[in-house]
């Protein structure tokens, strides 16, 4: 492949990226993580792509610099905020089970003694 040809590649793809970037920022409230876990997805097989593309200067030409730096910010969002969803669903998880077992033990008759 010409080297103009895998700059336009490579050019095409971080463009991709960006965009993908964008979306998951979007979506990173956990509205709905199935969508946010297929954009993840989709992300990683553009990273499997640029990765795959013959060597060339497009990561540093001035071009991706200024996406790369866009994203950056982006990315830190993303996972501040999958962290907390993450956080969130554990202690809601946490909260169910505790909940099962005492009613589980109410169930069989078993009454827990603390003593504090």
């Amino acid at each position: 492949m010409p080297e103009e040809n895998v700059l336009q590649e490579a050019r095409a793809l971080w463009q991709k990226y960006f965009v993908l970037t964008k979306e998951l920022l979007k979506f990173s409230d956990q509205k709905d993580p199935e969508l946010f876990m297929e954009l993840v997805d989709q992300r990683e097989r553009l990273i499997k792509k640029i990765k795959a593309l013959p060597e060339n200067d497009y990561r540093q030409s001035e071009e991706c610099k200024k996406l790369i730096e866009q994203m950056i910010p982006m990315d830190k969002q993303i996972i501040y905020r999958a962290k907390a969803w993450l956080n969130k669903s554990r202690r809601q998880n946490s909260a169910v089970r505790s909940y099962d077992l005492i009613e589980s033990a109410e169930l069989r008759g078993t009454v827990f003694n603390r003593k504090y």
